[in-house]
């Protein structure tokens, strides 16, 4: 049976694909594709190009050695609080990157409750460092790796890992041999998501950890800097953080909504 399309529901579905559309078209219209290569080229674009490789994977990296645990435990263990622990570790994707900002910088800042004890390590994530620009994508990215991992360990089937202790494998062998494969497409949903967040992450990171060429800006700032001074510049950039979002969301498709149906 041929299903007879309401107008009433394809307009309003147009209207919002054109929303989202447009402004690509607009961005597409404006990029220099004979100037691409030379701008990307350039001291201040590559600058910004390696620093936000080399923080979006470190702040991956705290994602994962961090929040792979910390999903386990929320999928797997029943303790007092738990809805909130998990409430206050997703907060991040709902809150205003600017206000994670401020509040990393009253508790990581040199006279934050943490800073002024902690301040004088090496390792410590103070503001205006490369360190800082990590934990500021950290603290924004982690919980998408945080939630997809979970459901991916609330979707596991726990019989095979009852099986691999049977046989005798310890807590931590199970894990590594049985449950990280079993969850392998979830975590790399989860990573990769993360990853582009981090690699997109602005607000909290430019209050945190400023905009220092060479230093603490990354792409979306140097975009930010230089969209009055060299629009060319600023759109190659933008050219290159979309293309990465768009490449992410095709990779996770079937992930998120499984393959399409066939046609009756």
């Amino acid at each position: 049976m041929k299903t007879r399309l309401p107008l009433g529901l394809v307009v309003p579905a147009a209207g919002a694909v054109a929303m989202v559309v447009l402004p690509l078209v607009g961005l597409l219209q404006r990029t220099p594709w004979s100037d691409l290569g030379t701008e990307l080229r350039t001291p201040e674009v590559g600058q910004a190009l390696r620093l936000s490789m080399v923080c979006s994977l470190g702040a991956l990296a705290v994602a994962v050695v961090l929040g792979v645990p910390l999903a386990w435990v929320l999928a797997r263990v029943r303790f007092p609080g738990r809805t909130l622990v998990r409430a206050l570790v997703t907060l991040p994707m709902v809150l205003p990157p600017v206000v994670g900002g401020v509040a990393l910088l009253f508790a990581f800042g040199r006279r934050g409750f943490l800073g002024r004890h902690f301040g004088s390590l090496p390792w410590f994530p103070l503001p205006f460092t490369t360190r800082g620009v990590v934990l500021a994508e950290a603290f924004v990215a982690m919980p998408f790796l945080v939630i997809t991992t979970e459901a991916g360990l609330r979707q596991m089937n726990q019989r095979y890992e009852e099986a691999a202790a049977t046989l005798g494998a310890g807590p931590w062998r199970r894990f590594w041999t049985v449950t990280v494969p079993l969850i392998a497409p979830s975590l790399i949903a989860g990573s990769a998501l993360c990853w582009a967040r981090a690699l997109g992450e602005f607000g909290a990171t430019i209050t945190f950890a400023g905009n220092l060429p060479g230093r603490t800006r990354t792409m979306p700032s140097a975009i930010y800097v230089t969209l009055e001074s060299r629009p060319e510049g600023a759109v190659a950039l933008s050219l290159v953080l979309l293309a990465v979002s768009l490449a992410v969301l095709v990779a996770l498709r079937g992930r998120w909504f499984g393959a399409d149906e066939p046609e009756r």
